[in-house]
């Protein structure tokens, strides 16, 4: 139906003269023009233009048909926004083997909307007789109103006056002429056209109006006429900041259909950087290195000293602590080479903000020229991730200071939820009070929960003075917005009892009226899940059934917030809002209900699947060039980190980068991080380190990335720019190329892993991505939108100044019903969907995998690690939580390691260093089996009475203390470049040995049986224990939940603290006592129990509630065992006890 409706627009202005009137009038006066690249238009006669219209030269041309009183071409915003106002109230759904539906709805809440840009948002009723449906509403909620004479006409019946009646208004009987509506149009700026040849898609349409947009951007008066005396004028000067800039004959265009030019005196002002490299300190660095390099010389000495002096007393023990010294080195190495070039980075977002948001000689209205961003969230399944917490995270999005045009949040429900979903629509409603209310009083954080739980003053630095008034309001809004969101589950239980109580009622009525006085069965009808407009929810029901559960269910897709204008909407002081708005932007961003088609024999790639889905809906509905994915309990702490992350993006160079990575911050984290879940060290020294060379790895959430590389495409220049295998060693050969290559408008989107990328074409997309031309129209849109500003000479693969400023175009029913085919459970059969195009398949860790691939490609990443933290999350505080967070990460490590992805099979393009660190992320999970094998050597050590060396001689000692001496050394100095506290240091350490005997080793172990046999184990919690009290913010450290991966930690805890005791006794009891071997043992067993000590801590529970007699018998135990062990097997030299000690 929308396509019939757009092409039934495209002819109004022919209609409406044949329809006034019995005898159809003259035929207007129809001229035909081309646009040359300078802005001016050539005339054309009928003759000439049939005989050109051959050349692809004159496919673009302009029909103006002269206004006359009889002839008033319709505003299309009018239409555009009916449709797109349809389209926000529809719920689609449809996917394999269905018809794609569009359900209108009149709530998606139990409360009414109270935002026009929000789904279900009223208006008021058609005035045509016998229809109830809804007038479609603007912006601020105002009638759409077609006609002159303000007849009230809902969609559905303006589409079948257009259609059936002639384009009559029902109302006035007259022909619908342009209103005098205060809107902005699409193409208000642009002469009505001829519609497109059919070779042309819309996206090629909308990347052929961003390049011309600066062209003619000048030489257009505001009616979208051409104005020919403006023309002369505005192109002999023009202004632009402060001064008259004239440019050279021809500065416009030189009717080459090359690209206008900035002026030269504009072209060659000083380079300013939106980003700086800040190298740490040559007093820090060149120690730092140095002593890595004698930490190196040590280790190899030490080794070499230990193969030759052999243990022959324990040559066993000796030949296991070897094996194991000698892993123990190749592991540092792999950890350590790659922080031998650590950097930091600094944004200036002043510069950015002065570039694309201030008028310019090609945006003189200074509206934003920054790319837009497609924010993704992932949940599946809201009793394990709150819907509380994710709304507080989507309510941060929809908050953030970005331009709201710019910006579309995609929520992806893998679960299917009716809970999730109207969990949705509540954020959607309170962002009209709570996202204002941020821009009015610049609120940080600008997540509510967050918010109004600050310890810090709150009125801090708040110079308004109805703040304090708008606070409270708010405050008392959003605890009646989680009061409804907490109610959510029992709301929908009774409201669908209540429906299937009345379902129930109608069949046994209908029974009783058909079998008259026969005896009635009981009618057994599914239990449905119902939403709060009385119709069944498309997606999973609380009891599930068949088309109707978590692994089979139809394709959702619901814009819960339209697309804003393009103009700037500003409140108002209206005594029935909350609070003051006037002279606020009240818009909100687009918002997309998202869950994916499932059905029952499909591999649906958990995670990296609904990601996947995420990317190609995206790219039809708004394609924004570039792709943000956060994890549902991540939020946006920093208000401007989008900004921050578009500066590396946009500066010279920035498009040869493929994500820009966020560090992990969390909250909820107990004082003294008990488990290391602040991962500081991994966070600020070795995703630092990494940036120094090719690039931090992708950890998964808080990511930026660029929407080509995220479709398999080689970065720009990937020939000029091959590192080679030690550039990072040797510095970077950049190959020299000819000046005719560097000015290579368009550069060819390459797609191949190997040297000589492939040059794709739009024929071979469909293999790749699919059959959606929608998708495949987007995908050049998306590389030219994304590419920096070309405002200097040395920007190459740069767009021209102004080309984002157009607006976006209005969603119509075709878009979303082509989104709802491309998140079909069948779409990516036969593609590479999954396997070198999106999030890869085939891993649990697909973050690593995705980002490991974009780097062997030649692609570039950077650390963003913002002054105030761009993002914040949750993390498990508890123990096993934890471990088994840290059995996932290995796992996922050991597969990299077993599949195509390990380093060691990396391209050229990846460099050496940067292949050292991901080989090292598939290696790390086999240390743990020469860790639990050394764990347990000083136990062995004192229970047999040797040591892995001969005697504790000087040379050994000297190689100890070295070794020791170093890695302080370097502990301290990586604390100092990093900013890291030692304390956080320290808790690493431990956890290391912690996670190395426990989920390490259960990772290796399963993966080897993976790969060898075939089989998969999962580690899975056994029984849970918790405590009672509620008050305690910390009170989940303390819960003990009982899982296998605790043995070994237990059992190297018992062992060592048993074979000290012996080996005490042992000593005690000689006639000859050992020390040197009993000070040894007894050394590397108490590294071995401090080390582990936060893991016996978590297993005492909570501080205090442990019994007494616990320690007790657990003493009383290991001295039993202790004289047992002497009693079986006595000193040498004694056959009694203890030597001359005896029993009385």
């Amino acid at each position: 139906m929308s396509k019939h409706f757009k092409g039934s627009r495209s002819s109004l202005s022919t209609m409406s003269d044949a329809s006034e009137g019995q005898k159809p009038p003259l035929p207007p006066n129809v001229t035909f023009a081309r646009r040359t690249s300078s802005g001016r238009y050539v005339s054309y006669s009928r003759d000439d233009l049939d005989s050109e219209l051959g050349s692809s030269d004159f496919m673009n041309y302009t029909v103006h048909i002269p206004p006359t009183p009889d002839n008033q071409p319709m505003d299309l915003s009018i239409s555009q926004k009916v449709e797109e106002q349809y389209v926000s109230n529809s719920l689609f759904t449809g996917g394999f083997n269905s018809v794609t539906r569009a359900h209108l709805m009149d709530k998606v809440i139990e409360s009414e909307a109270n935002h026009p840009q929000m789904a279900g948002a009223k208006g008021s009723s058609c005035a045509i007789p016998g229809c109830d449906s809804k007038v479609m509403s603007d912006e601020r909620g105002v009638d759409i109103l077609p006609c002159e004479c303000d007849f009230k006409i809902c969609r559905d019946c303006y589409i079948d006056a257009i259609k059936t009646g002639g384009g009559i208004c029902p109302g006035c009987k007259e022909q619908y002429k342009n209103t005098e509506l205060d809107e902005v149009a699409v193409d208000d700026v642009h002469p009505l056209s001829l519609p497109p040849p059919s070779g042309m898609s819309k996206m090629e349409r909308r990347l052929s109006k961003m390049k011309s947009a600066n062209k003619s951007a000048l030489v257009r008066s505001q009616t979208g006429d051409f104005d020919h005396n403006r023309w002369l004028f505005e192109t002999k000067g023009t202004y632009g900041y402060g001064n008259a800039l004239w440019p050279k004959e021809g500065g416009l265009g030189n009717g080459k259909g090359e690209e206008v030019g900035e002026p030269t005196e504009f072209m060659n002002r000083p380079w300013r950087p939106l980003t700086r490299k800040l190298k740490i300190p040559a007093a820090i660095l060149s120690p730092y290195r140095l002593v890595i390099f004698i930490r190196l010389i040590v280790l190899g000495l030490f080794l070499a000293w230990r193969v030759k002096h052999k243990n022959s007393d324990a040559i066993w023990l000796w030949g296991m602590s070897v094996v194991c010294e000698i892993w123990f080195a190749f592991s540092w190495i792999l950890d350590q080479l790659p922080k031998l070039c650590p950097v930091n980075r600094s944004t200036d977002l002043n510069i950015l903000k002065e570039k694309f948001e201030t008028p310019t000689l090609s945006n003189p209205t200074g509206k934003s020229d920054l790319p837009g961003i497609d924010i993704f969230v992932s949940t599946a399944d809201p009793e394990k991730e709150p819907p509380l917490v994710t709304a507080n995270t989507i309510l941060s999005i929809l908050a953030a200071d970005y331009p709201v045009e710019k910006l579309s949040c995609y929520v992806s429900d893998d679960g299917g939820a009716l809970l999730t979903f109207e969990a949705m629509a509540e954020a959607a409603s309170f962002a009209n009070e709570w996202v204002p209310f941020c821009r009015k009083h610049d609120i940080e954080p600008r997540n509510p929960d967050s918010y109004f739980n600050l310890k810090r003053d709150p009125y801090k630095n708040k110079v308004k003075p109805d703040f304090v008034k708008d606070r409270r309001r708010l405050k008392r809004e959003y605890d009646e917005f989680k009061v409804r969101i907490n109610s959510l589950p029992d709301s929908i239980r009774r409201r669908s009892d209540a429906y299937h109580a009345r379902e129930e009622i109608k069949a046994m009525k209908l029974q009783r009226q058909t079998r008259g006085d026969e005896p009635i069965e009981t009618v057994k009808i599914p239990k449905a899940t119902w939403m709060v407009d009385g119709t069944h929810w498309p997606g999973t029901w609380l009891s599930p059934t068949s088309e109707h559960s978590k692994g089979d269910h139809a394709g959702i897709i619901q814009v819960m917030l339209k697309p804003p204008s393009d103009e700037p909407l500003l409140g108002g002081s209206d005594e029935a809002k909350l609070i003051d708005l006037t002279d606020i932007d009240i818009r909100l961003p687009l918002l997309v209900y998202v869950s994916r088609e499932k059905r029952p024999g499909y591999d649906h790639n958990k995670k990296a699947g609904a990601m996947n889905a995420l990317v190609r809906a995206s790219a039809i509905m708004s394609n924004g060039p570039f792709i943000l994915n956060l994890d549902c309990d991540h939020y946006i702490y920093n208000s401007k980190a989008m900004r921050e992350g578009m500066c590396f993006m946009m500066d010279r160079g920035g498009d040869r980068l493929c994500y820009v990575q966020f560090p992990q911050r969390f909250e909820g984290i107990d004082p003294s991080d008990r488990y290391a879940n602040h991962n500081t060290v991994f966070f600020d020294v070795n995703m630092r380190a990494l940036d120094g060379l090719q690039g931090p790895v992708y950890v998964g959430t808080g990511c930026l990335f660029r929407r080509v590389a995220l479709y398999g495409f080689d970065p720009p220049r990937s020939k000029e720019h091959n590192p080679g295998f030690c550039s990072c060693c040797f510095g970077r050969k950049k190959r020299h190329v000819s000046l005719a290559s560097t000015h290579e408008e368009n550069p060819a989107l390459r797609m191949g892993d190997d040297d000589d990328g492939e040059v794709m074409n739009l024929s071979s997309f469909p293999k790749k991505f699919g059959n959606s031309n929608f998708l495949i129209d987007s995908i050049p849109v998306a590389e030219f939108q994304g590419r920096p500003l070309a405002d200097h000479p040395a920007v190459k693969n740069g767009r021209p100044p102004g080309a984002l400023t157009i607006p976006r175009d209005l969603l119509d029913a075709s878009t979303v019903a082509e989104a709802i085919s491309v998140i079909s459970c069948w779409y990516e059969d036969k593609t590479e969907w999954g396997q070198r195009v999106g999030w890869i398949y085939g891993s649990v860790t697909e973050d690593v995998v995705t980002g490991y691939r974009m780097h062997n490609r030649g692609w570039k990443s950077v650390y963003c690690v913002t002054k105030r933290d761009a993002f914040r999350g949750t993390a498990p505080i508890n123990l096993t939580d934890r471990l088994h967070q840290v059995l996932r990460w290995a796992t996922g490590s050991v597969e990299i390691f077993f599949s195509r992805n390990n380093a060691l099979l990396a391209s050229p393009r990846m460099k050496l260093l940067q292949r050292i660190a991901y080989l090292n992320v598939g290696i790390y999970p086999f240390t743990s089996i020469f860790l639990i094998v050394y764990c347990f050597l000083p136990a062995l050590s004192l229970f047999s009475g040797q040591f892995i060396v001969q005697t504790l001689n000087v040379t050994f000692l000297s190689y100890l203390l070295g070794i020791t001496v170093t890695l302080c050394i370097l502990a301290v100095l990586e604390i100092k470049w990093s900013g890291i506290e030692l304390e956080e240091w320290w808790r690493n350490e431990q956890f290391w040995l912690i996670g190395g005997t426990s989920a390490h080793l259960a990772a290796v172990l399963q993966g080897l049986l993976k790969v060898v046999a075939g089989i998969e184990i999962s580690f899975t919690l056994t029984s849970k224990s918790g405590g009672d009290d509620v008050d305690d913010e910390f009170a989940d450290l303390y819960i003990v939940k009982w899982t296998s991966l605790m043995i070994p930690p237990i059992t190297i805890m018992m062992v060592n603290l048993i074979a000290i005791a012996v080996g005490v006794s042992r000593t005690i009891y000689s006639v000859i006592p050992q020390w040197s071997r009993l000070l040894g043992g007894v050394f590397f067993s108490f590294w071995v129990l401090t080390h582990l000590y936060p893991f016996a801590k978590g297993l005492m529970g909570r501080r205090g509630r442990t019994p007494t007699i616990v320690f007790v018998w657990s003493g009383l135990i290991a001295i039993t065992i202790s004289l047992l062990w002497v009693a079986i097997n006595p000193p040498a030299g004694t056959n009694q006890i203890g030597g001359s000690f005896q029993f009385p």
